[in-house]
């Protein structure tokens, strides 16, 4: 009983505490890193330094009037919302956090479920956050939100299948689907994959940017051309899961590129002797650091990239993303036959 229904139990809610804590001062970080590029203070007046802004901003969300328009579709409209949220919410159960740990007495999964197909269920249930946003749109019954979700879903199937095949080239270096084997490949062959896959982590980390939404690929929710994109309609706590279900797939995404290439939870060089004090830090913390490190970068590109144009953005995906990644899983492919 204990061990088949209460430690899974916990498990599934402290990562759900660790993911929503750490995306609501992911806002907070995100107006902070800006305001540091831009050589301004950014929120100082709720708690210290602005460090209860964040709060302050959901129980404004919180007790905000929520607004249906009189024409939009009433069922569609509330649930989009949480179709954009849970996807991301769940793709954490096969992400490896850390090795196993003993507490207490209990042994304590890395992990929610380590099944042998975690990486095709990361990328089967991330796409289906697209339906929330293609809905939201449609349901609101009004042309900006519309068009910011026609641009979502045309910009994922674009970038999702360069970032497909680049998740290809993981599972030839490693022989498995299983995000935790992965992680042991990484330790067996003593490299990160971003070493000896650069290509195709660079591809991974556009993708990344283009899957979420992000400057300089935030075209959905373009300001200047669609007000607001999508939930141009939506106010409230409906507005707060579209935010929330934003900046949690940034999360996901930092997640699988740290599990992916950057060793997940293992630190720097594992097969180096004389970096084994490095050994000492407790796995989750690493896998923490390099996550926290991914998510800073995407931070930083948005304070200092422009946006693309709508057709620049299609011409990357297809003509320069798509044909580099085929060419870079035939040269891994060929390797691992040659090598």
């Amino acid at each position: 009983m204990v061990e088949t229904v209460i430690v899974p139990l916990i498990v599934i809610l402290t990562v759900l505490f660790a993911v929503l804590t750490t995306v609501i001062f992911m806002v907070l970080l995100e107006r902070k890193v800006q305001a540091w590029v831009q050589v301004r203070y950014g929120p100082m007046r709720v708690g210290y330094h602005g460090l209860l802004q964040t709060v302050a901003d959901v129980l404004k969300l919180f007790l905000k009037e929520d607004i249906t328009p009189a024409r939009a579709d009433r069922w569609l409209f509330t649930i989009a919302p949480l179709m954009a949220l849970v996807p991301a919410l769940i793709a954490f159960a096969v992400i490896p956090l850390s090795r196993d740990l003993t507490l207490f007495g209990l042994r304590f999964p890395g992990q929610v479920a380590d099944v042998n197909v975690g990486l095709l269920y990361v990328v089967s249930v991330g796409t289906l956050g697209i339906y929330g946003i293609i809905l939201g749109g449609w349901a609101s019954n009004s042309k900006y939100p519309l068009l910011g979700s026609l641009r979502s879903s045309a910009q994922i199937i674009s970038y999702e299948i360069a970032v497909t095949m680049t998740l290809v080239t993981v599972i030839v270096l490693s022989g498995t689907l299983s995000m935790t084997g992965i992680v042991h490949a990484q330790l067996d062959k003593g490299w990160w994959f971003g070493f000896m896959q650069p290509v195709a982590f660079f591809i991974y980390f556009v993708g990344g940017l283009a899957e979420t939404n992000r400057l300089p690929f935030d075209l959905p929710e373009a300001e200047q051309e669609l007000v607001a994109g999508f939930h141009t309609e939506y106010s409230g706590m409906r507005f707060a899961f579209f935010f929330l279900a934003e900046y949690t797939n940034m999360i996901v995404i930092s997640a699988v590129a740290t599990t992916l290439f950057l060793g997940g939870w293992l630190p720097p060089f594992p097969n180096v002797a004389w970096l084994g004090f490095l050994g000492v830090v407790p796995g989750w913390a690493w896998f923490m650091l390099k996550t926290f490190g991914f998510l800073y970068v995407f931070l930083w590109v948005r304070a200092t990239f422009p946006r693309y144009r709508y057709d620049q953005l299609m011409r990357l995906g297809w003509k320069w993303l798509i044909p580099l990644s085929i060419a870079n899983l035939v040269v891994t492919g060929l390797m691992k036959v040659l090598v």
